[in-house]
């Protein structure tokens, strides 16, 4: 008799902004697509992390909105995976908590996004501070083999390595100690007019971003104005940032190599990888746009698509949540 293979758990999240940019697509939601068919797939609208920065109610909620009708009209689908919404699980918080209490001052001292606001000035609320504990419960809760995630990401997935190891050798077996699923090609998408920087929802400035939902006209004038050279040859290298970063937007939604890539434009110019760009980004967008608007005028379907992924999810939580209570001597 053959012997069932059973699946490894995925687990992704992604805070509800509102909008998503290629480099979401392409760096997180994109693998996530074809990630489902070979895992028990996960994925949390993270609304709880929202509350770390200053945000309108009723902003939030439109937000969180868009962002699950974004991601399934990217691909996932909630017959073969799980979508829902982080706070319509209670177990995320009472776990960050327990994590709370065995990670060090320190650890979270030393987190990216804290230091960076710290030294800006900016008023940080404990939230912030500590959100990076509360991504690894989200995390831990499933005991998640796999984490999809960005090389901006990987400073807290060590932290969340680093702490279902401490309280595995400190309580007891508990939790899977967590590996990190980095994609080979177009895990970094820059920003077009600051080829150096990653792209980023949070810019004001939308001159170098390419949003899900831009019209063909718009990626058409911003792909023509990307930042590129002096030089005229259309190789991937470190001292041709824009040229590099227009290759790999190419090479991760045609599916070819970069060398592939490299290939198909010798003896072309930079107008002619600007086209090419632009044509590849408008043609995949195509029906995820669609897809979009037809969901955003339902949102009876959208909470019921969120109502089904929290209600297949929370008695696994639950029981999770209850093993690490009673290694702790929680009564």
């Amino acid at each position: 008799m053959e012997k069932k293979t059973v699946k490894k758990t995925m687990f992704s999240g992604a805070k509800p902004t509102g909008r998503l940019t290629l480099g979401n697509y392409i760096g997180a939601v994109k693998n996530w697509k074809e990630m489902q068919e070979e895992y028990n797939a996960i994925f949390s609208i993270v609304d709880l992390h929202s509350l770390t920065v200053d945000i309108a109610p009723e902003v939030l909620k439109d937000n969180s909105y868009a962002a699950l009708a974004n991601f399934m009209a990217c691909g996932l689908d909630p017959k073969k995976s799980a979508i829902y919404m982080q706070s319509h699980i209670d177990c995320h918080a009472a776990l960050g908590w327990l994590l709370n209490c065995i990670t060090w001052f320190g650890e979270a001292q030393r987190m990216t996004q804290f230091k960076e606001k710290k030294l800006k000035g900016t008023n940080v609320s404990v939230g912030l501070f500590d959100y990076p504990v509360l991504m690894a419960a989200d995390i831990m809760l499933f005991d998640a083999d796999v984490v999809p995630i960005g090389e901006d990401q990987r400073q807290h997935l060590e932290l969340a390595r680093t702490l279902a190891t401490r309280f595995n050798n400190k309580y007891g077996k508990t939790f899977v100690v967590p590996e990190g699923y980095y994609p080979k090609i177009g895990a970094k998408v820059c920003d077009l007019q600051n080829p150096t920087k990653k792209m980023s929802k949070s810019d004001e400035d939308t001159s170098g971003i390419i949003l899900l939902e831009d019209s063909p006209e718009v990626i058409r004038s911003k792909v023509k104005r990307a930042v590129t050279d002096s030089d005229s040859r259309i190789v991937f290298a470190k001292d041709k940032p824009g040229i590099s970063n227009l290759l790999t937007i190419y090479s991760a939604l045609t599916g070819n190599s970069i060398k592939a890539s490299e290939a198909h434009f010798v003896g072309k110019g930079y107008g002619d990888l600007k086209r090419e760009v632009a044509e590849v980004v408008i043609e995949t967008l195509a029906k995820p746009q669609q897809e979009f608007k037809r969901l955003m005028s339902d949102k009876g379907e959208l909470d019921r698509i969120a109502k089904t992924g929290a209600d297949r999810l929370r008695c696994q939580a639950e029981a999770k949540l209850k093993q690490a209570r009673d290694k702790m001597g929680l009564i």
